[in-house]
């Protein structure tokens, strides 16, 4: 339940915060409009017309340290408000370590939720309590945007990219999954449930999923049969880049910057991969913007990644 009547419940400790935050500046803005409110009537009794109240000029010293209290208190409450909301939101951003992943694909009306290990759901995310979740974010069509009000945390899916964001519940229950952002004339219809297990339900649950082969392995079938290991294996002629080791990795480009090989570097080499040539490589690549879905490109993503501890062929470097 939610420490403040009428909101959402709170199912991790970022929400508390968030929720703080939210009324302690419901309740300055409130303090702020009662002063003022009460100035004006005030000023407006005392100094209405025919009232015998002086009128004159306010001595300096007055004048001056009244302006330079009332700026400087001011000040001081505005970087004190800001902190205090940057570090709640700079909370939500902290990448923990070894986190459960999901994969999620926003479209009209949907979400495609896919585990790690395979399992599949649409409009409903099951995750223990108690673990970090990373998600990763995706749209096929429009702008959507994955919202939980219970966590108090909401990300846009926008097409073409790839965006994530972090949370821990900490409360098993269920709680609701909503799209933020107008998508179509169903949108409303857009949502579905977030499901906070304990550790051992969520693993019950994860047991009784149909068996099916992981993402990883789906893209390294995937691979194999676009062709992509014809140029990108140890063995091949094709001078093209090695992908063993490569996640993670810093990516020297040929005008000189360096990147990092993370999803979204990915991701953009396999649909504009002229946009970042790796150093030492012809652009020779083919784009693949039109042949593949957002479920194939999370499988081939899914599998370079499950390459990083892999050494590479040949002892030839990683780019």
């Amino acid at each position: 339940m939610s420490a403040f009547p009428g909101l959402p419940p709170e199912a991790s400790e970022h929400a508390a915060q968030v929720d703080w935050l939210f009324f302690a500046l419901i309740g300055v803005s409130s303090l702020i409009v009662l002063l003022v409110l009460a100035l004006v009537v005030g000023f407006s009794i005392r100094y209405r017309a025919g009232s015998p109240a002086p009128r004159g000029r306010l001595p300096e010293f007055m004048r001056r340290d009244i302006e330079i209290g009332w700026t400087a208190a001011t000040l001081f409450a505005f970087l004190f408000i800001f902190w205090w909301a940057g570090a709640t939101q700079l909370t939500s951003l902290t990448h923990p370590s070894h986190p459960l992943q999901v994969h999620a694909v926003g479209k009209q009306w949907m979400w495609k939720i896919s585990h790690e290990n395979g399992a599949r759901e649409i409009n409903e995310l099951h995750v223990p309590a108690g673990v970090p979740v990373r998600v990763v974010l995706t749209s096929q069509d429009v702008i959507h945007s994955f919202y939980i009000p219970a966590l108090r945390i909401k990300q846009d899916a926008v097409p073409g990219t790839t965006r994530d964001l972090w949370f821990t519940a900490d409360r098993p229950g269920t709680y609701h999954l909503l799209c933020a952002e107008f998508c179509g004339t169903n949108h409303s219809r857009m949502r579905g449930d977030v499901v906070v297990l304990s550790k051992a339900d969520y693993s019950r649950w994860l047991a009784d999923q149909p068996q099916t082969v992981d993402l990883a392995a789906e893209g390294e079938h995937l691979f194999r049969t676009l062709g992509c290991s014809g140029c990108h294996a140890g063995a091949s002629s094709v001078h093209a880049p090695l992908l063993n080791g490569l996640y993670g990795r810093p990516v020297p480009l040929s005008d000189g910057t360096v990147v990092s090989a993370d999803e979204r570097y990915i991701r953009d080499s396999i649909l504009q991969p002229k946009s970042q040539v790796a150093a030492g490589y012809a652009p020779i690549m083919p784009s693949y913007k039109t042949l593949l879905s957002e479920e194939e490109l999370l499988r081939l993503t899914a599998y370079i990644k499950s390459l990083a501890d892999e050494p590479a062929a040949d002892g030839e470097n990683v780019r």
